[in-house]
């Protein structure tokens, strides 16, 4: 399973690279086109593809990292290294995307709305479908591999393509007599910029604070209790780390089996985690059956 993990991680960087090499492109042209067709909306775009290529070069170094293999001071791998790096990300977004809104603000304030040109809306518009093609690209990647430092990469793709469409209707709002909606178009894909900053800051620091969600915690619960010879579950705890899915658990069997009878339990267990879940790594006590307690998903076991 670890061989298959690594190597998807070193897929993963094929979208990477594409994010990066795509957005360095594009916020050349819109950048320079939003200065030569005088479009706050365009430029506001170019600067956040800037972020963008920051974001993305992050996510590459976080799978490169995620790639190297345990060693004495990390025996579980490096694989959080990407959630960090959509961390890093976040802040980076979030940095860009109030630069943009101060603009945003004191260009109205100023009344320094300009005229833009109907090239900048054209570029705007290509723009946006070329990153609504990337976003298809990578988010069919992400879950291919599971990658969630990809697929936070996606979701940006997807809200960049988003913020160009309603960078290209603002810019057309400008042509046709109201020169101050190219500029409240930026000050709109500032505050998306910060609120996608937000959502992956939260989805990272959830990850890397060993948050899990309680609903897929049922749902191993039951799978686990499906399996022939498990008596109960006392014990359920579940953490990410990267796209692993790391499960600690402790059940209790018929006393009165052996231990190689009980170890194919385990890998009964084993077995359906992974083929719920491909990327699951299960940790399994065994306790003989006796007092039936309820079970904690939060950590703990109390008295049913």
């Amino acid at each position: 399973m670890a061989t298959e993990i690594y190597s998807n991680l070193k897929k993963g960087e094929r979208g990477a690279w594409l994010s990066i090499t795509i957005y360095l492109v594009l916020s050349a042209v819109k950048f320079l086109t939003g200065i030569a067709g005088a479009s706050e909306a365009l430029k506001a775009d170019a600067l956040n593809n800037t972020t963008d290529v920051i974001a993305s070069i992050a996510v590459l170094i976080g799978l490169r990292i995620s790639q190297k293999p345990p060693d004495r001071n990390h025996r579980y791998g490096h694989l959080r290294a990407e959630t960090i790096a959509s961390l890093i990300a976040s802040f980076i977004m979030a940095v860009v995307g109030l630069q943009i809104l101060i603009g945003a603000v004191i260009s109205i304030y100023a009344g320094s709305a300009g005229h833009p040109s109907p090239l900048t809306g054209i570029v705007a518009l290509a723009s946006g479908m070329v990153m609504y093609t990337v976003y298809l690209y990578n988010v069919r990647l992400s879950k291919e591999i599971g990658s969630s430092a990809l697929h936070a990469a996606a979701q940006d793709n997807r809200a960049d393509a988003l913020v160009s469409f309603g960078a290209a209707a603002g810019i057309g709002g400008a042509i046709f007599g109201f020169p101050i909606i190219d500029t409240i178009t930026a000050l709109i894909i500032a505050i998306i910029v910060i609120l996608a900053a937000g959502t992956i800051f939260k989805e990272a620091v959830y990850a890397l604070t060993d948050g899990f969600d309680e609903e897929e915690g049922e749902m191993l619960k039951r799978l686990t209790e499906s399996v022939q010879g498990v008596d109960q579950i006392r014990d359920l705890k579940g953490r990410m780390h990267g796209n692993m899915t790391l499960l600690d658990m402790t059940i209790t069997v018929d006393p009165h089996l052996n231990v190689v009878e009980s170890h194919k339990i385990t890998e009964e267990i084993d077995s359906k985690m992974r083929k719920a879940k491909p990327y699951t790594k299960v940790f399994i006590h065994i306790e003989p059956g006796g007092e039936r307690r309820r079970v904690n998903l939060d950590g703990g076991c109390g008295e049913g």
